[in-house]
Parts: structure tokens; sequence; C-alpha cells
């Protein structure tokens, strides 16, 4: 499906494109790039750096993969060929999908109530909910029905 879609946009897809997206498809970890170039040096030991970023620029340009902020202002990388919101835990971290099946629904009504209000052209959405996320609520003592008190 990804390959087809940077096909007819005319993208040409390389050995270490495929490779790079087929790993970001099959892991939920929202790697960063140092994790990406671990998790295939494998396939392509002597790849560079430089070319799994401008891969994942490429990848974010075609809106097949999206851009998350990390904790310690480093970018990690997310497969969004099926669209999806993210929890983010405030403590550790960790970043998790949260599928829905209204999601095109609620993005088109949040997406016209921005631009009626903002005057923008917008071009991009991304939700993002923040919070603690189960291991850190047992660490820290808190659950979701204290954590509204």
């Amino acid at each position: 499906m990804s390959l087809k879609s940077l096909r007819h946009q005319g993208v040409r897809i390389t050995p270490q494109r495929e490779v790079i997206l087929d790993y970001l498809i099959q892991v939920d970890t929202h790697p960063t790039v140092e994790m990406i170039k671990e998790g295939i040096e494998h396939k392509l030991p002597n790849l560079s750096v430089a070319t799994i970023y401008n891969t994942l620029k490429l990848l974010v340009d075609k809106n097949l993969v999206i851009e998350l902020p990390n904790n310690d202002g480093g970018i990690r990388y997310d497969f969004f060929g099926v669209p999806h919101f993210h929890a983010i835990c405030e403590n550790c971290g960790k970043i998790t999908d949260i599928f829905s099946t209204d999601y095109a629904e609620m993005m088109k009504v949040l997406r016209k109530e921005a631009v009626e209000k903002s005057g923008y052209l917008i071009s991009g959405t991304q939700l993002e909910f923040t919070g603690l996320c189960p291991e850190c609520q047992l660490k820290l003592g808190k659950s979701v029905s204290t954590k509204s008190k």
C-alpha cells in the first residue's frame, strides 16, 4: 500500500527507502533515527545516518510518516498509513497509538473549526494526548480514577 502510494507520487523506490519504510511499518516503538539505524543494520550495514534522515524527510513530505517530538528535544517517527491519535507519557516519554473508527470524521470537524477560527490554510493535523502511562501511574501511585479528583 505505502510503496504503491510512493510510486504513484513519482518517487523512485530504492532498496534503502524500502527497508526504512518496512521497518517503520513493522515496529510500534516510534523509533528515533538511531533506533532505525540499529534496527536495519543487519539488512543495510553501511547505510549512513544522512541517508536515513533524507529518507525520513521524504516520507514525512509524502505524508506516510509523521514526526513526534521526544522528551529530550529529539524526534521520533511513526508510520501513518492508518491515521491515528497518540497518547504520550509526560514522565517516561512512551508513545501509544490510539486507533479510532471515527478518526477521519473527528479530524474533519476539528480542521474546519481551525480554519474558521484562524484563517489558516491548514496543511496537516496531528492530535496528541499527554498524561501518565499505566506503568508510570503505578510507579507514582496515581491512577486514572484518582487523577481527576
